[in-house]
């Protein structure tokens, strides 16, 4: 029989460490976060080879006491709960009492901190699990963690991470999540010497996606504000301008909290349904906040997975209230003839060549505000747009004023669309005429619109037919002889649980024994449409659906099979035609994108052509 050993506690720590650090970024995920839940106001991140041999995180929080330090480094203890009752109201970011130990198990660990009160602070270093040193030394107010040669104890580990600079991009990627979803504090990240961020810490949000992701994602974004009883939503979603081929701008804080939920992102993505195309992905950046004991973050040891209740309400809610955020505003796509230099669309700190301030040090907004302003002059090609005098007349502006006057400036420079489908505007249009048969050019202002008439009926026909389901007005229309369709045991299931669907469209059918159907009525809106063919592409749509799915999703997406029928390109149409199909554009909730999420129209500003005509340089 197989003997049952117990095991030693060096073992049983190097196992533990193992849920806990993965990486150097874990390391760094689970410092930073001690230094936040101690209140600290500035965190420096500073790593060397991808953290794997130096990481060093400076906070200004309020330290630990001398007394305290050998207790903090022991497995499952920690100053955030008291005891199982207290998993229910989590308001911190740590709680579990491991990552200490389970860093310390596996590296070099050298510790200064001190306390407010403390006259003097204290260095304690441990290597591998075991106390090296514990003495008296003079610091700054709060706690510095250096950590070395991670996973030098486990070798085995150690050889299963990856290249330098990919480790380092996973670190930037955790200091990210973090400053974004903690506008109030500053953070400042060094890479092998060289600083890839600084954040203001001045509490708005837009200020420090302005600085990670530069100007054209700051411009191209809108706000999100709802609450209700046991939860509020806020931040940002992106225009279809800036969507991606992946989720990575999909990004969910709970509680200020980095979490990765699918369901959340289904839930965004089918808000922004008709607004982008297949194989887009939107740009979000949301942090819901619940009451207490509605979140359950005790779910995995990296607590990026939580549960919470009301989940089928927050989804629905989640998707409705962004959907209803692009709706109520313009979206025309502006095209921009000469692309602007992407390296100027990244105005970050990082270039500043003054050493930036660490966390104990003040008055740094003051000390690099000068640079900001000239880098900002120096990359921007519409620099001499800018009003320098105004963002440096003020001793006392900070990198908020300065970025917010940069965003001020540009959204009027470049960023302006001016209301186009309106009543007033309609009056305004000058329509140029019909090119390639396809395409109808509008000059309106000191911009010419450019519509795509396919997109545009198919975006006309589609809310027709979404506003008569559900207004129950799609009519049927009888025929005769009846239509028999056979179908495949599969198709026929499908069929069988979305039949409400079927009728919604004005579909009547009957079973007809075995696999087969009878068609005695059709949809009486869609008689210039083959009605069999019809039914078998919903019938193949609704099987790519999961049970999940909600039924208003699917049939959105159904609906837009009726768009078949909208008017083609290389079809000429009359002056008279085209203006009743733009009459009826000003009728819709989304004009500006067909149900598949293609732009319906275009606009190309009088200062791009004359740029490049070089009428402007």
């Amino acid at each position: 029989m197989t003997k049952i050993n117990i095991l030693s506690q060096e073992t049983i720590d190097k196992i533990a460490a193992g849920e806990v650090v993965e990486r150097p970024a874990s390391v760094v995920k689970e410092l930073v976060e001690n230094a936040i839940d101690a209140n600290a106001t500035a965190i420096t991140i500073e790593i060397k080879d991808g953290g794997i041999e130096y990481i060093r995180i400076t906070d200004n929080g309020t330290g630990i006491d001398k007394s305290q330090i050998k207790t903090a480094f022991l497995r499952h203890t920690t100053s955030k709960i008291n005891d199982s009752h207290d998993l229910f109201s989590i308001n911190s970011l740590g709680f579990r009492g491991e990552a200490l130990s389970s860093i310390s198990a596996v590296s070099k660990v050298e510790l200064l901190t001190k306390t407010r009160e403390a006259l003097l602070g204290a260095r304690y270093t441990i290597e591998g699990g075991i106390e090296k040193s514990l003495d008296d030394i003079g610091c700054p107010d709060g706690t510095t963690f250096i950590i070395r040669q991670l996973f030098y104890n486990t070798p085995a580990r150690k050889k299963f991470l990856k290249k330098d600079a990919t480790e380092a991009s996973y670190v930037f990627d955790v200091v990210e999540h973090l400053a974004l979803s903690h506008s109030d504090i500053s953070f400042r990240f060094i890479a092998n010497g060289k600083e890839r961020l600084m954040t203001s810490g001045n509490g708005v949000l837009l200020d420090n996606i302005y600085q990670i992701y530069g100007r054209q994602i700051a411009t191209n974004i809108l706000d999100i504000n709802y609450s209700c009883d046991f939860m509020s939503i806020n931040g940002y979603v992106g225009k279809s301008v800036i969507a991606r081929g992946n989720r990575s701008f999909e990004q969910f804080f709970v509680n200020g909290r980095y979490i990765k939920s699918d369901r959340l992102s289904r839930a965004c993505e089918e808000g922004y349904y008709g607004f982008l195309m297949g194989h887009q992905y939107p740009f979000i950046l949301l942090n819901i906040r619940f009451t207490d004991g509605i979140v359950d973050v005790n779910v995995h040891p990296t607590k990026q997975e939580v549960r919470f209740d009301n989940e089928d309400i927050v989804i629905s809610t989640l998707t409705k209230i962004i959907n209803e955020r692009l709706t109520r505003r313009e979206d025309i796509l502006e095209a921009v003839v000469d692309e602007v230099d992407k390296q100027s669309d990244n105005i970050l700190i990082s270039n500043i060549s003054e050493k930036t301030p660490e966390p104990f040090e003040i008055n740094k907004l003051n000390r690099i505000k000068s640079e900001i302003v000239a880098q900002i002059h120096k990359d921007t090609p519409y620099e001499k747009k800018y009003d320098r005098s105004v963002v440096m007349s003020d001793e006392n502006i900070s990198t908020s004023d300065v970025i917010n006057h940069v965003l001020t400036k540009e959204s009027e420079i470049v960023y302006e669309q001016t209301s186009f489908l309106t009543e007033e505007a309609r009056k305004k249009h000058k329509v140029i005429g019909q090119v390639f048969d396809t395409y109808w050019i509008i000059e309106h202002d000191d911009a010419m619109y450019i519509i795509d008439q396919h997109a545009a009926h198919e975006k006309i026909l589609f809310e027709r037919t979404m506003k008569r389901i559900k207004n129950n007005e799609m009519t049927t229309q009888g025929i005769c002889p009846p239509i028999v369709i056979s179908l495949s045991p599969t198709d026929l299931n499908v069929y069988h649980e979305y039949k409400n669907i079927f009728t919604d469209f004005g579909y009547e059918i009957e079973d007809f024994g075995g696999n087969e159907l009878i068609i005695k009525g059709i949809p009486g809106n869609m008689l210039n449409l083959d009605p069999e063919n019809l039914f078998h592409e919903i019938v193949d749509d609704c099987s790519k659906y999961k049970a999940s799915s909600s039924y208003d999703a699917i049939v959105e997406k159904v609906a837009s099979m009726s768009c078949k029928a909208a008017v083609k390109g290389n079809n000429r149409l009359s002056l008279g035609e085209i203006n009743e199909i733009i009459d009826e554009l000003l009728t819709l909730e989304n004009p500006y994108h067909c149900p598949h999420g293609r732009p319906t129209m275009i606009s190309f500003s009088e200062y791009e052509l004359g740029k490049k005509f070089k009428r402007i340089i």
